[in-house]
């Protein structure tokens, strides 16, 4: 049975371009070209494996159906918009959306992010491809910050630190692997299980939204670290 994609654009022609792209490589695609159809669509029209969701549409905004969609399903959600700065992307991003990719894309790149986010099967725990790596402890306390690995949540000075699927996986990699370094590359391959675009602004927003939550001075983080040029590290001064 082939997989259901929601196409959530109001521009026809990205659309059928979109549309006929996805399925030759196979899948079902249930185009919509407006935010009140969408949602009325995502909710009787279901289950979808993934859902495709322009940012700027008419009647409700990308980011309304977002949250709507956030509100009962974590089915995987790829945000496709030509407004390309990080403002937007830190907005998509936090209210839960899997990827970001910015118009104008190449069909290729957009058929392999599809695939790789239903392969992950949404918000699922992804697999650290580490090697030599050791056991892992279920509830991690670094300085003021606690991990639980069970439950997927952390705490700060014992209060709940609300953090979206990917920002947990990211904290999680730097905390089961205390000094080691990595990439933007590396953090890329082992959240999202998926070869790097070179997209640096993904890594960037979750970098930023997770310091915002866990450090007393994001400009000044002491938790992950960022050696410049080269990637991230977990703070020893803790």
């Amino acid at each position: 049975m082939p997989q259901r994609v929601l196409l959530i654009e109001d521009d026809e022609a990205i659309s059928e371009m979109v549309r006929s792209y996805l399925v030759k490589e196979g899948y079902e695609i249930e185009a919509v070209f407006d935010g009140e159809v969408a949602e009325r669509t995502f909710r009787t029209g279901g289950p979808f494996d993934l859902v495709l969701l322009d940012l700027m549409l008419p009647k409700r905004s990308g980011t309304d159906i977002l949250q709507t969609i956030r509100a009962g399903s974590l089915v995987p959600v790829l945000i496709m918009s030509a407004k390309d700065s990080d403002v937007d992307k830190a907005l998509g991003l936090g209210f839960g959306a899997d990827d970001y990719i910015t118009k104008p894309f190449s069909m290729i790149e957009l058929a392999a992010r599809v695939k790789a986010a239903i392969r992950r099967a949404g918000y699922a725990s992804p697999s650290i491809q580490v090697e030599d790596q050791a056991p892992v402890k279920q509830m991690i306390s670094i300085g003021r910050l606690t991990v639980d690995l069970d439950n997927f949540s952390a705490l700060k000075n014992g209060e709940e630190v609300k953090l979206t699927s990917k920002e947990f996986h990211i904290l999680k990699l730097f905390v089961t692997h205390p000094g080691r370094v990595f990439t933007k590359a590396q953090i890329y391959a082992s959240v999202w299980e998926d070869d790097y675009f070179g997209d640096e602004n993904v890594i960037n927003v979750h970098m930023r939204r997770l310091r915002e939550k866990i450090e007393d001075d994001p400009s000044h983080p002491e938790y992950i670290k960022t050696l410049w040029g080269i990637g991230y590290k977990l703070g020893e001064q803790l």
